[in-house]
């Protein structure tokens, strides 16, 4: 760890920020998996560096690995990367943003059925349509609803459950072995229907002998099935299987599953029939019986009423349910062998790393050359855990769940990476993380107000696994050229037709029919159509997911020659910037002073990086910081 990392003291300007240059460097991708090295940067090592200094750097589009500092040359590596970043009191949560919110609140109360918690992606069907022969051990839906209505269950959990019995009836249909093969057919998916769509159908409403029907939800999984079992078929041979495909429609799939559903102890308080292919599920109304908030209602006589509370009390008796406490601690960064523990995990789990080392881990993401800077009483500058790179720890009863890496900047929360237990993935908890970071600037705020921004790290308009950040609305984006934030929405149209892009032309597009301006190389293509990744559903949560791949070589310096006329640059932007020489400090324009007469050619080729140097950084920032020459 650098030395500035482990300080402990100090104001907010105590320290400086030394910086080696390592110049342009060339190595393969790790979002479009390029054979060669197409991701082209500006390296540099810090030993030391202020908050202040990051802060600054971040906003020229710079990012940390550990100690090692990385900005991308966006017109010319194969994937541009834009710093995105968040005004905390201007996010607006979406609706999946507070479904998330819900379901972790619903798993602390203790109210998340675990048989909800997941569904699998796929099943082995191995015979068509036989008849139920087996019962299921799992809960009932009419249990299920008993045990947590009236007015408890939320509508999407009750789905959830529906989807769950249909899967169990799906897999009591398909089991014996007739089919020769193995058929992968997705999950079952229960959707709610739209007013509009029950009056396109014409069967919203029916008699009843009890009162009125409404249709609720409906499910298409027949089609499904019957899709997937003839896809597999032609491949195998047989006398059953011609007979099988004879037979094989949606509606004789959805009529066998209502039949097995029904069998299988039935909906309580619904009506369940195959219609055209499709599984829809009716509930009986009355004005005492609406369902207007999403929840499912109580239903039936006192008798009824009674025969529910006997099963709640079951059902509490097997399974009493406990409220689980959530605590979030903000530690600075070090290592913590129990933080290991659950990187390896979910490194060797969710990315399927086969060997995960102490001395990686601590490079990636427990090494830090920020300054830490304390907090004071009655400082308003400095919120009241200080400036530095701290781990937010996620625990539930007391067991580690969830690791957020994180920078605690001037003006921003800049969240680095995340790692969380697989075991706990319906929890979503890197949205989850991410909202409670958000939540965590929202408060830092009231005690230092310059600190406002969420930074979501980079931003890669051609790889899906990045689009979830655009999520957080609404965000910003960082134009590569003038530095300035230029709003998604805006900067998007852009982007759609050029991956790299100079973002704060975006008021000039609008007046205009032309093109936007592109800058840089225009055969990036085949590195946009490379991003073709089918992650788990949680993958897509982490910030910065491949930025381990930067720390591979980092040791490298690129070989290409400097080239001293880049940029432009003038003696008067370096001239100010200082110049460490084995331990000695001096200006660039007192170097020949200080160490007598330079031989040209080193003095030109030191001119040229310094330039490209100031260039990347600022000249501000190469003013302020110290350039190693060691």
């Amino acid at each position: 760890m650098a030395d500035g990392a482990s300080s402990s003291g100090g104001a907010r300007d105590g320290g400086e920020s030394v910086v080696i240059d390592y110049g342009r460097r060339r190595t393969t991708c790790g979002y479009c998996r390029s054979s060669g090295p197409t991701s082209i940067s500006h390296g540099m090592w810090a030993n030391s560096l202020k908050a202040d200094d990051y802060q600054g750097l971040l906003d020229r589009g710079w990012r940390r690995s550990g100690c090692f500092l990385y900005k991308p040359e966006m017109e010319r590596t194969c994937c541009p990367s834009y710093t995105i970043r968040l005004k905390a009191n201007d996010f607006i949560c979406s609706k999946e943003h507070g479904r998330v919110l819900k379901k972790m609140q619903r798993f602390l109360d203790g109210e998340l059925d675990p048989q909800c918690k997941a569904s699998p992606t796929k099943r082995s069907l191995s015979e068509p349509l036989s008849s139920p022969t087996s019962k299921v051990s799992k809960v009932s839906v009419n249990e299920f609803q008993a045990a947590t209505c009236p007015n408890l269950l939320k509508e999407d959990e009750f789905i959830c459950c529906l989807s769950s019995k249909i899967n169990e009836a799906i897999d009591t249909c398909f089991q014996g072995g007739i089919l020769g093969s193995t058929v992968q057919l997705p999950k079952a998916v229960v959707k709610t229907v739209k007013p509009q769509v029950k009056k396109k159908v014409g069967e919203a409403v029916q008699e009843h002998k009890v009162g009125v029907l409404d249709l609720v939800y409906t499910c298409n999984i027949s089609f499904q099935i019957v899709a997937a079992v003839r896809r597999a078929l032609p491949k195998e041979n047989g006398a059953n299987q011609t007979e099988v495909l004879a037979d094989l429609s949606p509606n004789s799939v959805a009529e066998k599953l209502a039949m097995t559903m029904e069998s299988l102890g039935g909906l309580d308080g619904f009506e369940l029939k195959a219609c055209n292919g499709h599984l829809n599920f009716y509930s009986a109304t009355n004005p005492t019986m609406q369902n207007h908030t999403g929840v499912v209602p109580a239903q039936g006589s006192d008798n009824s009423s009674r025969s529910k509370q006997s099963s709640v009390n079951k059902i509490s008796a097997k399974h009493p349910q406990k409220r689980k406490s959530l605590e979030i601690r903000m530690r600075t960064s070090h290592f913590d062998p129990e933080e290991f523990a659950l990187y390896r995990k979910y490194q060797t789990k969710v990315h399927k790393e086969k060997t995960v080392t102490e001395s990686s881990y601590r490079r990636f993401l427990v090494d830090t050359p920020i300054i830490f800077v304390p907090p004071k009483s009655g400082d308003d500058t400095v919120p009241p855990c200080g400036f530095g790179s701290f781990h937010q720890q996620y625990r539930i009863d007391g067991k580690l769940v969830a690791v957020g890496v994180v920078d605690i900047l001037p003006k921003c929360l800049s969240s680095k990476y995340l790692f969380w237990d697989p075991d706990l993935a319906f929890l979503s908890l890197g949205k989850y993380t991410a909202l409670k970071e958000i939540d965590w600037v929202k408060t830092a705020q009231e005690h230092c107000p310059s600190l406002q921004y969420y930074y979501l790290g980079y931003y890669i308009h051609s790889c899906n696994k990045m689009r979830y950040k655009a999520a957080y609305r609404p965000s910003e984006l960082l134009c590569p050229v003038r530095y300035e934030w230029v709003r998604y929405d805006l900067a998007k149209p852009l982007l759609d037709k050029s991956q790299y892009s100079v973002l704060s032309d975006y008021a000039t597009m609008q007046n205009e029919t032309p093109q936007p301006q592109i800058c840089g190389p225009s055969d990036n293509s085949s590195a946009k159509d490379g991003h073709q990744e089918s992650p788990s559903d949680e993958d897509d949560e982490d910030f910065n997911d491949y930025e381990s791949e930067m720390m591979v070589d980092e040791e490298s310096v690129d070989s290409e020659k400097v080239d001293t006329t880049e940029g432009g640059s003038s003696i008067k932007d370096i001239e100010n910037i200082t110049l460490d020489l084995n331990d000695t400090k001096v200006k660039y324009k007192d170097l020949q002073q200080a160490f007598g007469p330079i031989e040209s050619r080193h003095l030109k080729a030191l001119e040229g990086q310094l330039s490209r140097y100031a260039k990347v950084v600022g000249k501000e920032l190469s003013d302020r910081m110290v350039y190693c020459l060691s």
